[in-house]
């Protein structure tokens, strides 16, 4: 394959990234533009492109890096890119890289810190404070729908490690009607099948038909939404649970601001 065909099979992909970091289409599509320039110019860089995905974002860093400035996002993102546009205008550029680089792109810690000339795990540092500042500027009020005590005081205290207020527990269908009626959760955290044989499905079929809110499912019954019959969640945890898979359940729900699937 030609040096001009792994470009330009790369190329949709950096200009994703290359919105996503800026917040604007505009804004990313010029620093692609100077990126590609700039091989041109430079045989030594051009040759180097040669090597794949992780050259072509090497090069697109140090022009971003060596022009950046602030960019107010554009307005009219919808669903999850603009929520997610939403989120990111709250990260610090370093952090913003490092967790678009490992999730948006998909590269590996080690691909990631050879992009931004950085180790390992400076890498996963900047990883873990974008996460962290993406929690603190999506504090919310959770609600869990759970029937069993002990697990419902361990997402309890999960959800306040991470800085949200728990309005509200629920241990049937009826006690989460009556949180709802209070105030209208930011997050539900679901059981399935509840104490009085009520369903966590229809508890949160309630509140959906009040307003949209991510859902997560947490349940020992994940074949009971695997079965095609209805849209499958896109937040399912099963039981036992590890507390690290349901943080990142947590912040993942949240930066996006939706439990639609993301294709």
């Amino acid at each position: 394959m030609s040096l001009g065909d792994q470009i330009a099979k790369n190329l949709p992909y950096l200009r994703r990234y290359a919105r996503a970091l800026t917040g604007s289409q505009a804004t990313g599509d010029a620093f692609v533009r100077a990126t590609l320039e700039a091989a041109l110019a430079d045989e030594n860089l051009k040759s180097s492109l040669e090597g794949g995905r992780v050259p072509l974002y090497r090069a697109f860093n140090k022009v971003w890096s060596s022009a950046y400035m602030d960019v107010p996002a554009e307005e009219g993102g919808t669903g999850h890119e603009g929520a997610a546009q939403d989120r990111l205008k709250s990260i610090t550029p370093l952090n913003r890289q490092a967790l678009l680089l490992t999730t948006l792109e998909d590269f590996s810690v080690e691909q990631a810190g050879e992009i931004m000339d950085l180790e390992a795990d400076q890498i996963e540092k900047l990883v873990q404070e974008a996460v962290g500042e993406i929690d603190r500027e999506s504090a919310t009020s959770v609600l869990i729908i759970e029937d069993e005590p002990l697990i419902s005081m361990q997402l309890e205290d999960l959800v306040t490690s991470l800085g949200h207020e728990v309005c509200g527990t629920a241990a049937t269908r009826t006690q989460a009607q009556e949180v709802v009626a209070e105030k209208t959760p930011g997050l539900v955290l679901a059981d399935i099948q509840l104490a009085d044989g009520s369903s966590g499905l229809d508890a949160v079929d309630d509140i959906l038909a009040i307003d949209s809110v991510p859902v997560i499912f947490i349940t020992a019954y994940p074949e009971r939404l695997l079965t095609g019959d209805r849209p499958e969640p896109t937040y399912l945890v099963t039981k036992p649970f590890q507390e690290q898979t349901v943080r990142a359940a947590i912040s993942q729900a949240l930066f996006f601001g939706s439990s639609r699937p993301l294709g």
